[in-house]
């Protein structure tokens, strides 16, 4: 494990890997946010505001999410110390970032949905930021075979995971998952007619499909009925997912209407009006 630059290679100065990751998924969302912002012609003056309050709402609540881990407050962090060195979690950020978004949409009343402009910066920063997840935290539980990633025994011994044991690369999994997302939303589902902010609900609801199941060989501390606290979590979360997509496609309104199926929704509606006025006509005589 690389925890700064330079125990990679020595030529690197001696920083944080993992900040040097997250701010480099940072900058590659962030130009993947303005190429799709460009072609989408949104050019709307209260953008950068909208960006700023999910920033500051993933950053605030990815530290506050792991925040009261021990039921005895004097066994946390107190709130200072965990926004300032506390662990992070991504799943707290997302929903940090939600609501930062929405919170900045109600004060710069901002109504249209932006869903689509960040589903393929989320995914792009998020493959290059776990690189320093990778590359720094406890990779895995016991392969239980001969492949996997072995970990070399002065970092075992920092990271808690035993030695010389195959380990699930569990950050490259997750690495791929988004990787894959990106692929599929930038060269598919960005032009097809899924309704307008629905493209990030379905790549959240994806990933926390994948990360429900990832979670097995991740090797987090098993919180509750085998399970950890980000599935404890996700166990709540999927099925709002699934309950969204399914009324949104039972309303017919999961994939946007095109000009002829627009135009036959308002004669079909103006048919019903003619007939309910033709019945109510023939009531009355």
């Amino acid at each position: 494990m690389y925890p700064t630059l330079d125990s990679f290679w020595s030529a690197l100065p001696a920083i944080d890997t993992h900040g040097v990751f997250v701010a480099l998924g940072l900058a590659a969302g962030g130009l993947v946010f303005l190429v799709e912002q460009r072609r989408r012609g949104v050019a709307d003056p209260r953008i950068p505001a909208l960006l700023a309050g999910t920033l500051l709402g993933a950053a605030v609540f990815s530290r506050l999410g792991t925040w009261a881990q021990h039921l005895d407050p004097r066994e946390n962090l107190t709130l200072i110390e965990q926004l300032a060195r506390g662990n992070a979690s991504i799943l707290s950020a997302l929903v940090g970032a939600w609501l930062g978004l929405h919170v900045a949409k109600r004060l710069t009343g901002y109504r249209e949905r932006t869903g689509d402009l960040f589903a393929p910066a989320v995914a792009v920063a998020l493959a290059i930021g776990r690189v320093g997840c990778f590359l720094t935290e406890r990779p895995g539980t016991p392969t239980g075979a001969d492949w996997g990633l072995i970990v070399a025994p002065e970092a075992a011994a920092r990271l808690g995971v035993p030695a010389a044991v195959p380990l699930h690369p569990s950050f490259l999994y997750e690495i791929a998952f988004h990787a894959a997302a990106f692929c599929v939303l930038w060269l598919w589902l960005r032009r097809t007619r899924i309704a307008p902010g629905e493209l990030l609900t379905l790549y959240i609801g994806a990933y926390a499909v994948f990360r429900f199941w990832v979670e097995f060989v991740r090797g987090n501390d098993v919180a509750w009925i085998g399970l950890t606290r980000p599935q404890l979590f996700l166990l709540v979360t999927i099925p709002l997912f699934v309950a969204r997509i399914v009324w949104l496609i039972a309303r017919g309104r999961f994939l946007e209407r095109t000009a002829p199926d627009q135009a036959n929704h308002v004669l079909h509606q103006q048919q019903d009006i003619d007939e309910g006025r033709t019945v109510g006509g023939a009531g009355n005589g």
